[in-house]
């Protein structure tokens, strides 16, 4: 079913007017401490309207050809705790309930394009409910999500963090 024009307008209204029905504020880790941000989530008829806003992202995880581009998930976990070596190791796996292969996770999403540091997302997802995933993490990666590495795409270290709530 096709969402109708005043459907979208009406999510997008209530994202711009702060009134999420959950969201998750993003931290880096020790080694990205410039990292921080916010997710919401708008629960929707057919799904859920997504915004993610980033401050901070690292240079040059991509070279020469631009500022990067960062994989982007939901995770199963309900913490944003880990070791030195593994930071926010607590946030789990990728949220998966369907038991899919990567990309079709249901905490697969589009990757967050860095603009001198500075990343927004927007995008509409029938994967979950707010419902669902409040509670679980967030995670941005260090690299690329490739779409096709099992179990997670090779997105590298998990540089940021934030719990669904």
């Amino acid at each position: 079913m096709t969402l109708n024009i005043q459907t979208k307008l009406r999510g997008v209204k209530h994202l711009l007017a702060g009134k999420p029905d959950a969201s998750a504020v993003m931290k880096g880790s020790k080694e990205y401490p410039n990292i921080n941000g916010t997710a919401s989530f708008i629960q929707l008829k057919n799904g859920v309207l997504v915004a993610v806003e980033v401050f901070g992202l690292p240079k040059g995880n991509e070279g020469s050809c631009g500022d990067g581009i960062f994989a982007l998930h939901l995770h199963e976990g309900s913490g944003c705790a880990g070791m030195p070596d593994d930071p926010f190791s607590s946030a789990g796996g990728h949220y998966n309930p369907g038991g899919c292969e990567h990309p079709y996770h249901a905490g697969d999403m589009p990757p967050l394009f860095s603009n001198d540091g500075y990343a927004f997302l927007v995008f509409f997802t029938n994967r979950f409910s707010v419902d669902q995933i409040i509670g679980r993490t967030m995670i941005i990666h260090s690299g690329v999500d490739d779409f096709t590495s099992q179990p997670s795409g090779n997105a590298g270290k998990r540089i940021a963090c934030g719990v669904i709530r």
